[in-house]
């Protein structure tokens, strides 16, 4: 369970891999609180952007599915200026340009990101669910140990991070999700059988608002509805699960490649 009076008594709150447009309502809540009582600035990093969230943030860093182990390293060169030598060998030897340029991020967002917490005494990143779900959460979770080691920015999650390791992996080689992407987040109050999505999602897929469809992958298939959200700005797409497991679309990473076919009434 997170803390939320911690993210209530932030005045720096980085988001990353947390899905908030209109759902943790307790974790937006809460940093609607920090904003109003601290001023605090909310830097929201994730892959699917939602008009939803316009107001909520004060910057938003949007990343390429899967380049999460990228986009920590990312943080960390921006945010660690004093640390061991291991981990210093470490950021020496990042190719900065090439994560950049993989996980869609500018380094210059970073470097706007890291001038806003200048100032600010209270700094949180909230480490989302989606983290956790990557094949590389070992190698991300000693990235954003090292981080908090080495900086002034204090790790949140609902899961506990407490790792030592300095033995910090190369960043995976960052391979695109081509093609049609399905997001899916654990919300019980929400109907699972409802895949929402972009209108520019909806022309790639080949697939009207409101259409009966079936999501294959070499994982599974599910059959769910369509809905066009207007607030959404992504060419990828979001589907809530009630419960891990219930299909393979809440089944290991978050981010799932999927042929969509439209199913005849």
């Amino acid at each position: 369970m997170i803390d939320l009076d911690i993210l209530r008594k932030s005045d720096y709150i980085l988001c990353f891999g947390q899905f908030l447009a209109n759902t943790n309502e307790q974790i937006v809540e809460a940093i609607n609180e920090a904003k109003k009582s601290n001023n605090a600035e909310v830097i929201y990093m994730h892959a699917v952007d939602s008009l939803a969230l316009k107001d909520f943030y004060t910057q938003f860093i949007k990343y390429e599915a899967g380049s999460e182990e990228g986009i920590s390293s990312l943080l960390l060169d921006t945010f660690v200026k004093n640390t061991s030598e291991k981990v210093q060998a470490y950021i020496d030897d990042l190719d900065i340009g090439y994560i950049s340029a993989e996980s869609s991020a500018g380094e210059e967002e970073f470097e706007e990101a890291f001038e806003k917490s200048l100032g600010k005494t209270n700094k949180t990143i909230l480490v989302g669910e989606d983290i956790f779900s990557h094949k590389r959460v070992d190698n991300i979770l000693k990235i954003l140990s090292a981080i908090e080691k080495y900086s002034d920015l204090k790790l949140l999650s609902s899961m506990p991070i407490d790792t030592q390791d300095e033995n910090i992996e190369e960043v995976e080689e960052l391979l695109p999700f081509n093609g049609t992407v399905v997001y899916s987040y654990l919300d019980s109050s929400k109907d699972s059988n409802i895949v929402y999505a972009s209108a520019s999602f909806s022309r790639i897929a080949k697939v009207e608002d409101k259409a009966n469809i079936k999501l294959t992958s070499n994982e599974g298939e599910v059959l769910k509805k369509l809905i066009v959200d207007d607030t959404l700005q992504s060419t990828i797409a979001i589907c809530a699960t009630n419960k891990k497991g219930s299909d393979f679309l809440s089944c290991g990473y978050i981010y799932k490649p999927v042929k969509i076919e439209r199913l005849e009434e």
